[in-house]
């Protein structure tokens, strides 16, 4: 391969690795579904990328889940402590988005920040992707 070839193959990684950090992120904030229905879509289709696309994309689809995964326990919270009328409800969102959402916001801008550097991130507790 050329020095070229090399180089294109490089920016369509870092490319697609920003993609799917903005994704997550869009997922976690404008477009909720929709975006994480276009992940989704990418990391099925680049399944076997290979190098910095593919650990983003793991990691970003692995942590959309886990956040969707989240939000259902919160939901579950929220219905056991007396549903969505109950005097507990604003404490019981305002910890989660404090909490919960805000790391998940960071880490994605963390991850954002990492792929426009062309450097792979891992998202604590998912892990190293394979």
């Amino acid at each position: 391969m050329n020095n070229q070839t090399v180089q294109a193959e490089k920016m369509s990684n870092r490319t697609l690795a920003i993609i799917a950090e903005s994704l997550y992120l869009l997922n976690l904030s404008l477009l909720p579904g929709l975006a994480f229905l276009v992940l989704g879509w990418l990391y099925f289709k680049y399944e076997n990328h290979t190098g910095l696309a593919s650990c983003h994309l793991r990691q970003t689809f692995s942590a959309s889940i886990w956040a969707g995964l989240l939000l259902l326990l919160v939901n579950a919270v929220i219905l056991i402590a007396g549903g969505y009328h109950s005097p507990y409800i604003l404490i019981i969102v305002i910890l989660y988005f404090i909490i919960c959402h805000s790391i998940l916001v960071i880490l994605g801008i963390i991850g954002l920040v990492k792929a426009i550097g062309n450097k792979k991130f891992h998202y604590p507790l998912i892990g190293p992707s394979s």
